[in-house]
């Protein structure tokens, strides 16, 4: 199946009320996710004093998978719950959005993650969000291939269970599939370089508590994966045939 044109989009469409909706939303869901994974990271930081423990992983990662879960359930409808920078990216490529839509996705996702992190600096009496570093020992492309490979993952998981033509009633199941991807790339890839998957998850912690040591792993990684898994997906597993009467079709757009 040939992948779709990039489509521009037009200034007036985004004076459409649905496009105030879908930004808000995107806004308020990357909100939910950031602020639940950091603080978990900041919490069990406060209880044990050492986030790198077998107990602290674990509950980072049950905390991401289950704020994402929930993040995508409520975007879902509404926007098309990205929650992600990266999974906005690959639905342009597909040419599912609109490059302006996707801009302004953008920019609603990072704004959700500056807010809530700047909200937990204030909740937890001035605490720098910790945000994602290289372990000790891990190379920059041996941590820049981990997050292509995580994300390419989640992205995967994304299409076949929230835009495939033919998913049927799995789409129902997308936010808990998309948050189990998640948490369980945390539990692999965590002790190495934070397993982000996400630019804006990576961007709000690294503004408000000034941490860039990598920074550019966590955009160019999550973007490359992403590209990968929609573009192969569009390619070679969307269906060419028309879909049959009782299978729902895709949204063209989000």
């Amino acid at each position: 199946m040939p992948v779709r044109r990039i489509p521009i989009g037009r200034p007036e469409e985004a004076r459409h009320p649905d496009w105030a909706r879908a930004l808000l939303a995107e806004f308020v869901s990357t909100f939910i996710f950031v602020f639940a994974g950091e603080g978990s990271v900041l919490a069990h930081g406060k209880i044990s004093r050492e986030v790198a423990t077998p107990a602290g992983l674990v509950s980072v990662a049950l905390a991401h998978a289950f704020s994402l879960a929930v993040a995508v359930a409520a975007g879902m409808n509404i926007s098309g719950g990205h929650i992600n920078p990266a999974v906005t990216f690959s639905a342009l490529l597909g040419g599912r959005i609109s490059l302006l839509r996707a801009f302004f996705y953008w920019v609603a996702q990072l704004l959700g993650s500056i807010v809530a992190s700047l909200l937990l600096l204030l909740t937890t009496d001035g605490m720098r969000p910790f945000g994602f570093s290289v372990a000790s020992g891990v190379g920059e492309w041996n941590a820049l291939l981990l997050e292509i490979v995580m994300t390419f993952g989640l992205v995967y998981t994304f299409f076949a269970t929230a835009v495939d033509p033919k998913r049927g009633t799995m789409g129902t199941m997308a936010p808990l599939a998309i948050g189990f991807i998640v948490g369980a790339n945390i539990l692999a890839g965590g002790p190495f370089d934070g397993a982000s998957m996400n630019p804006a998850r990576a961007f709000g912690p690294a503004l408000v508590g000034w941490r860039w040591s990598n920074h550019w792993i966590y955009w160019v990684g999550p973007f490359v994966g992403a590209g990968l898994a929609g573009l192969i997906y569009e390619a070679l597993i969307i269906p060419t045939e028309p879909p049959l009467p009782h299978q729902p079709l895709a949204p063209e757009d989000y």
